[in-house]
């Protein structure tokens, strides 16, 4: 037994105490301290003055029962586990219970057992869960790691970033600074391998018909057949949002929908005047370009993206799918005006297809890096998650998806990109025309560390547009981002331990794609 479960403070609740003398026996010999009472009111009183670490609690008993006795120990101690020992398994009953927030519940008759598990469970579950996660994380990286130095494939990536994500979870629940730093180790290693592995096949893939998936695909392949088959779809863009993002608030959703989650690769530069504009229009970038030449020719970068709304049009009416007003589109740029759009938006409910770009994840990344509190407050990746799950309990896009959860409705929901947080600078040479972004860069004759990213010489075979005669674009690897030489120190001092994307790493290229379908 660890010991860390020796001398807790156990209190044994039940009007019929003698005939539980040879479990608290038991208990004791276990090295427990067992205290015991015959009423509700004795309880209450013992609990008012002295410490419990754990609470047995019957439920019938004369006088007071067990959920009037159980709803006076919260509201002296709310945080003391309490398990109802109960002779009835009735519903309502373990209902009512449940509600007031017991920890777990036994049906009599009870064994020495079965109560010692529950103990265990509830008084020292993050010990027992920390004395096996370095056993459990090294056969799951070791068995992976086998198949990261044979023949990798789109598959094997996106379970190595979905074993990266849960780990990122299990970690945030129950701390462990050494087992934290190898994941950190491992995940480095990994996107090195990765890394080599785009650079090696991205461009094969981009005139493949048999390729993985990419963000020209995505609507073709998850909403134009929901569509077809004039089922009504709500179809999500959750901006810059990462797979171990998703995965945290996953459980909420699952409470009122079906999931189903796949994966994809997002379109280089992990950017949104590429990534989503491609998937929008289900285009590559020069396609977009060619199609569209208007779209990459403004100056301001913010707005390389103003055109979505029409190629989602477009897209759908080249699958036969035209809706004029009927589609409806939708981009929010913060709470204020989520919530106006949630309180209204029963008037989308007739709608065949609605599209949302939710931005706030993507403006509370860049925001990090020029705000000192918001950098305190997340500063690490592990902060960062807790602060998107907490945005994500109280924001218009759950309330919107719970108002459609009892309607007969498809809801997709994905992102352009994820993030990765930058840890190493590099430099980038080039002019001052060149775009300002940190992961990547394009514009004319650029130059950079071939170690440190990737440099595309030929936009034409990694499907991007071509701007100008000399169009070249830089795209960095792993963590690194782009700092100037004659600005290095300052570029340093802002965005290094910043979110950012644009270049190759699992983080920012692996995206989740969700259907959810009502309960």
């Amino acid at each position: 037994m660890p010991k860390s479960l020796e001398g807790r403070k156990i209190l044994w609740v039940d009007d019929q105490i003698d005939s539980l003398e040879s479990h608290i026996v038991f208990l004791r010999k276990k090295e427990f301290d067992v205290s015991t009472a015959m009423s509700g009111d004795d309880a209450i009183a013992l609990v008012a003055k002295s410490a419990f670490d754990l609470i047995l609690l019957d439920e019938m008993m004369p006088g007071k029962d067990g959920l009037t006795t159980l709803e006076e120990i919260k509201e002296i101690r709310p945080h003391l586990p309490v398990v109802m020992v109960t002779k009835s398994e009735e519903e309502s009953l373990m209902e009512d219970a449940l509600g007031q927030k017991i920890d777990d519940y036994l049906v009599k008759p009870v064994n020495p057992s079965q109560i010692l598990m529950v103990i265990k469970r509830l008084l020292d579950a993050r010990k027992i869960i920390r004395g096996t996660s370095m056993k459990r994380y090294i056969l799951e990286i070791n068995k992976f790691n086998q198949k990261l130095f044979g023949a990798m494939d789109p598959e094997d990536w996106f379970e190595a970033a979905r074993i990266l994500a849960a780990w990122n979870l299990e970690l945030d629940a129950n701390s462990d600074v050494g087992l934290e730093q190898t994941l950190d180790g491992t995940r480095k290693e990994w996107n090195v391998e990765f890394t080599k592995y785009i650079e090696k096949n991205y461009t094969s893939w981009l005139n493949d018909d048999k390729r993985p998936l990419l963000s020209s695909d995505i609507t073709d392949k998850f909403v134009t057949p929901h569509l077809k088959q004039e089922k009504q779809v709500v179809f999500i863009v959750v901006d810059c949002m990462r797979l171990d993002q998703w995965m945290l608030v996953e459980p909420l959703v699952a409470e009122y929908f079906n999931v189903d989650r796949e994966y994809y690769f997002s379109m280089l530069p992990t950017a949104t005047p590429f990534a989503r504009n491609a998937l929008f229009a289900g285009l590559f970038p020069d396609d977009i370009h060619r199609m569209y030449p208007d779209n990459y020719s403004v100056q301001d970068e913010g707005s390389l993206n103003r055109n979505e709304e029409q190629f989602f049009r477009d897209n759908l009416a080249r699958n036969g799918l035209r809706y004029d007003k009927r589609l409806k589109y939708r981009k929010i740029h913060n709470n204020t005006e989520g919530d106006v759009l949630a309180r209204r938006i029963s008037d989308y409910f007739d709608s065949p297809i609605l599209a949302l770009v939710f931005n706030f994840l993507d403006i509370l990344a860049h925001g990090r890096s020029n705000n000192v509190i918001l950098k305190e407050i997340a500063g690490t990746e592990a902060a960062f998650r807790s602060l998107m799950r907490s945005w994500f309990i109280h924001s218009p896009l759950f309330a919107i998806l719970k108002s459609y959860a009892s309607r007969d409705v498809t809801v997709v929901i994905t992102s352009d990109h994820g993030s990765v947080l930058c840890q190493r600078g590099t430099l980038a040479h080039g002019r001052k025309s060149t775009s300002t972004n940190l992961r990547y860069k394009y514009g004319d004759n650029l130059n950079s560390d071939p170690g440190e990213s990737i440099l595309v010489k030929k936009p034409e075979e990694w499907r991007l547009p071509m701007l100008s005669l000399a169009t070249t674009y830089i795209i960095a690897k792993e963590d690194f981002y782009f700092v100037y030489p004659n600005n290095y120190n300052e570029m340093v001092r802002q965005f290094q331990n910043s979110f950012q994307h644009g270049g190759i790493s699992l983080e920012e290229m692996i995206v989740p794609i969700v259907t959810l379908t009502p309960r």
